[in-house]
């Protein structure tokens, strides 16, 4: 299992991630809004076909040990995207579109498989606009990941955005080019 995304077809890419279990407590981490809001972002989701979702992004809510953001990672800060759930399935599959708004915006998927005390979590993200988005989203769900998996081993995770920088330009050169 590599720790970076794989290409899976034309603008998707794939993590897998070994997470403590058990697999409720990782769903709740995927779902619950406060436990979110510790690794990605706050936000009410309606857990059904067809529900809502809010994704709140706040980078102070991450990490106690949060460096100032750079100016080229400010506009993460603060953004609020409203979603529609496509699949779920608890506490094994959700998956939902980014911003309902937007014109062909991307698919994430979370798939939970429990392992023993631990949870498989594979997680997928479709439909992509192109190589400067999958490069974004690839080098985010990288850096949001390990927050969680600090979290979810009880570490006070830091975000470091010389590290997110690095990851960053790996993906530059391990994503295919337009």
């Amino acid at each position: 299992m590599s720790e970076y995304a794989v290409v899976t077809g034309p603008r998707s890419v794939r993590f897998e991630r070994v997470l403590p279990g058990p697999i409720e407590r990782v769903w709740a981490y995927l779902t619950e809004s406060e436990k979110r809001r510790k690794w990605l972002a706050s936000g009410e989701m309606e857990l059904r076909v067809g529900g809502r979702v809010e994704l709140k992004f706040n980078h102070a809510d991450l990490s106690a040990n949060l460096e100032p953001a750079p100016e080229r990672y400010k506009h993460e800060v603060g953004e609020t995207y409203i979603g529609r759930i496509t699949r779920c399935e608890p506490p094994h599959l959700l998956s939902f579109i980014w911003d309902i708004t937007m014109a062909g915006s991307s698919e994430v998927t979370f798939e939970l498989t429990p392992r023993g005390n631990d949870v498989m979590l594979v997680l997928t993200e479709r439909r992509m606009r192109d190589h400067a988005e999958m490069v974004s989203i690839a080098s985010g769900w990288h850096t949001h990941l390990g927050i969680l998996l600090d979290r979810l081993n009880g570490r006070e995770p830091r975000l470091d955005w010389s590290t997110r920088a690095q990851v960053e330009a790996e993906y530059e050169k391990r994503l295919p080019a337009d």
